[in-house]
């Protein structure tokens, strides 16, 4: 007799586990491992959120349910950061949608809209739990290259005109996960004129909007004209505000799918603690001069890994968002055996691009959300590898 239904059997292996046991071996035997596999800011989320947080929480009347599509605050406070930030108007009503992050979001909108054995496309490389959700969706997975020669930007024309006829829905990420990639304006207009041609709904996983280089400022889908017709797009203050285990985030633009993404939820959850949306509230409405400060700290550390990696013969691109680097593995290894090279030889884990899709092979990435100290010392011993030669 079993007891786990066959959608979950049949979920692909998380490839992270197999790294993570590895970890837990090597540690057994005394190796002091740095872990640079998992995108989980190190920083902490900045004071005054975390005082605000206490103060709502000190409130008898918080303790209460949320409104199911979240407090009216945060909504507001969502809505005056798009004015603010994109010149973009959201009806806080109708058009936003609290969530409790953004991964239940976009796992929720996939059962929101989609049916049973309809196309969903994915970014190929692309975020690992995208695939898992449409698995447990019961919906059909396609991959949608992405181009490394021009940024990235998605290749419609590698997909099969029949895969894009029977598509229902289009994930997009940017900036992106592995790869770093930013979007130009032109690369969501062109997404938008695809999913109208076609009928297809268009999901942006905005969650490294605000994690900046310079004076870099990722744009929004919604910034495109006719992108509210088609697409919904994704935020969180994980990766922004260092609040990844507060669980808040939200969801923009499209009324009808906002409604039907809210109907899953009010039968699912019933929205977020009412001091932590309160608490988010109050990030979304400061100066941001805490998030302009933990972006300094990430471009320096990103600086310094680009230079260990150069030493060592491996020239990756300066990323201009995320806290991650997508580099290329040295000639003669699949991006497998390097990474196990690295943590064999180094002690340090890094990700196979081939976690991340097909397309993934013949890169790894590398997270930058580790203690400076700790990746200061993971830049000395990826120095000292020997990449050529015999292996």
């Amino acid at each position: 007799m079993s007891f786990t239904s066959e959608r979950v059997k049949s979920l692909p292996p998380y490839i992270f586990s197999r790294f993570q046991q590895k970890k837990k071996e090597l540690e057994g035997k005394g190796v002091d491992v740095i872990d640079l596999g998992i995108g989980a800011p190190d920083l902490p989320a900045p004071d005054f959120i975390v005082e605000t947080l206490y103060s709502e929480a000190k409130k008898p009347e918080n303790h209460r349910y949320s409104s199911y599509n979240g407090c009216i605050e945060f909504r507001k406070a969502v809505a005056s950061f798009y004015k603010k930030f994109y010149d973009v108007d959201l009806d806080p009503d109708t058009e936003v949608l609290a969530l409790i992050g953004s991964k239940e979001g976009i796992a929720h909108l996939i059962t929101a809209v989609t049916n049973p054995g309809d196309t969903v496309l994915l970014p190929d490389p692309g975020y690992p739990v995208y695939q898992s959700a449409v698995h447990l969706a019961e919906a059909v997975p396609a991959y949608l290259p992405l181009d490394p020669h021009h940024g990235y930007a998605p290749a419609f024309e590698k997909v099969p005109p029949e895969t894009l006829e029977n598509s229902r829905l289009m994930l997009l990420n940017y900036p992106g996960n592995p790869t770093a990639a930013t979007a130009k304006p032109d690369t969501f207009l062109k997404a938008v004129t695809k999913a109208e041609e076609h009928s297809i709904a268009v999901a942006h996983d905005s969650a490294y909007n605000l994690v900046t280089f310079d004076e870099y400022q990722a744009p929004s889908m919604l910034q495109v004209p006719g992108a509210k017709e088609v697409a919904i797009e994704f935020g969180s203050l994980s990766k922004s505000f260092n609040m990844t285990g507060w669980r808040i985030g939200y969801a923009v633009g499209n009324k009808e799918m906002i409604k039907a993404l809210s109907i899953v939820k009010s039968n699912t959850d019933t929205s977020q603690f009412l001091p932590i949306q309160k608490a988010a509230a109050r990030a979304l409405n400061s100066d941001f001069s805490d998030v302009r400060r933990h972006n300094s700290i990430y471009k320096d550390r990103m600086e310094k890994m680009i230079q260990a990696l150069k030493e060592i013969g491996i020239e990756a691109d300066k990323p201009k968002a995320t806290f991650f680097i997508w580099a290329p593995v040295p000639e003669g290894y699949t991006s497998l055996e390097f990474v196990d090279k690295v943590l064999d030889e180094a002690g340090v884990i890094v990700t196979p691009g081939t976690a991340f899709g097909p397309s993934g092979e013949g890169y790894f990435r590398i997270s930058l959300s580790v203690p400076t100290e700790r990746l200061e010392e993971a830049v000395e011993r990826i120095k000292q590898l020997n990449t050529g030669g015999d292996r």
